[in-house]
């Protein structure tokens, strides 16, 4: 970790070299610019540290900034000496209950996640950028050791960084504008007055573009822009795969053109209307005009309550004339709590992100699972006959479609039928009607 350190500290001594210029947040002395919301947790001032006290029976807790910020560099060092969860608002603001909501620089020292330098969004969206996308960063931050923190926020530009190791890289334009704030974390009885600690709070708001760090050439760039690329994915390969106001680009899986009726393109969202919730016994699926071999391809896509819907690939249209959706492999939409889908097919293989009768994703924490009515991230990878499933960020499947294990999970499923089920050269894209709402939006592939 000294190299880490040292290359941090030797790139702030170039940034002030630069002429950048800072300010304190916090005087060292008391909490003039300060004001507490949301819950009970304590916070003190000992010899310019600000220290936060966790308390039992309170909800999250944040000592925020009354003035309010958009373009910046954010720095402080955090002391934890437990494993108590924390995190730092920025461009955060409140609800009429008195309840904060924005991003955060998360601070989580869970030793199962190692989450810290994170990107998590307070009462909202939840977590924007899990270091599951930048696994190489979880072991930046030290407990029982003072960590230097830093946020850059220019635009729709967001970057974080923990004792100068880049940790994320979030291109977002939902909020730009807040306040900072300091979270006490609600807890459990075990870790009632656990402590987590600030110094050296400091703020820069000019000249931000040229005094950014350096970002890491191997740290995911992960966007939120709705139906619109970043020079970053442009630069990787990415284009749009549907360009969020036509139907170019795509057909009827089973028709030479787009279905006349049953898909809605409205505001940027394409949407499956619902009907009777049977497969395909609708507007029939759409499919890609072009097949598509190796490949990463993003989405987003929004359930409503109980509906039933896939993102199907390696598709031959041709091969079901009859009933039913066309044949492909599938990352299964699903609403796991409401539709009976869930409990079907083998271990959990028909669950939102699995591979649909085949493999079941890997299984997420409850808080961490998204809601019908919540927009959710879906990522495709495909590479030489390796296939992964994200979901939300995270990888959930994992598998070799040219493997005797793939080979033998078709085998014993409802594909066992079809020919080569899986390992084709190519294949369509497909997005299903399975008689349900469903809206996708921000679809793009890159061709590997």
């Amino acid at each position: 970790m000294r190299l880490k350190f040292t290359f941090f500290f030797i790139c702030a001594l170039a940034l002030n070299a630069l002429g950048q210029q800072w300010r304190p947040l916090f005087n060292g002395e008391n909490f003039d610019g300060w004001e507490t919301h949301g819950g009970k947790a304590t916070y003190t001032i000992n010899n310019g540290v600000i220290k936060g006290t966790a308390v039992l029976n309170s909800p999250n807790t944040f000592l925020c900034t009354k003035e309010q910020f958009s373009d910046f560099i954010f720095e402080a060092d955090v002391f934890l000496p437990n494993d108590l969860n924390s995190g730092i608002q920025f461009r955060s603001n409140l609800k009429e209950n008195d309840r904060v909501f924005g991003y955060q620089f998360e601070i989580d020292p869970d030793g199962k996640r190692r989450w810290t330098g994170g990107v998590y969004e307070e009462a909202s969206r939840g977590w924007l950028y899990p270091l599951t996308r930048n696994e190489t960063a979880r072991d930046a931050f030290q407990l029982g050791k003072w960590n230097r923190v830093r946020i850059e926020c220019l635009g729709n530009d967001i970057r974080t960084f923990v004792n100068g190791i880049h940790t994320s890289w979030v291109v977002d334009d939902e909020t730009s504008f807040g306040f900072f704030g300091l979270q006490v974390h609600s807890i459990g009885k075990a870790k009632d007055g656990y402590t987590v600690s600030w110094r050296n709070i400091r703020v820069a708001t000019e000249n931000i573009a040229e005094h950014r760090l350096p970002k890491n050439p191997q740290v995911p760039q992960v966007s939120y822009l709705k139906n619109r690329l970043t020079a970053w994915e442009k630069s990787r390969g990415f284009r749009l795969l549907w360009d969020g106001k036509t139907t170019e680009g795509w057909r009827g899986a089973k028709r030479d053109d787009f279905p006349k009726k049953g898909w809605r393109i409205q505001d940027g969202i394409l949407t499956i209307k619902a009907t009777d919730g049977g497969e395909s016994t609708g507007p029939g699926d759409i499919v890609t005009q072009k097949p598509y071999s190796n490949f990463e391809l993003e989405l987003e896509y929004m359930l409503t309550q109980g509906a039933n819907s896939g993102i199907k690939y390696f598709v031959d249209p041709y091969l079901n004339k009859g009933a039913g959706s066309a044949i492909g492999c599938e990352f299964q939409i699903l609403d796991d709590k409401r539709h009976p889908d869930a409990k079907k097919g083998v271990k959990g293989n028909r669950t939102n992100g699995s591979l649909y009768d085949l493999i079941a994703k890997k299984v997420l924490s409850k808080w961490r699972q998204k809601k019908p009515g919540q927009w959710q991230k879906a990522r495709i990878v495909s590479k030489d006959g390796k296939v992964e499933h994200w979901l939300n960020n995270e990888k959930v499947v994992e598998y070799d479609r040219f493997s005797h294990t793939f080979e033998a999970l078709v085998n014993y499923s409802k594909y066992k039928n079809w020919n080569n089920f899986g390992r084709w050269p190519e294949g369509l894209i497909l997005l299903q009607d399975h008689g349900d709402e469903v809206h996708f939006r921000s679809i793009k592939i890159k061709e590997l």
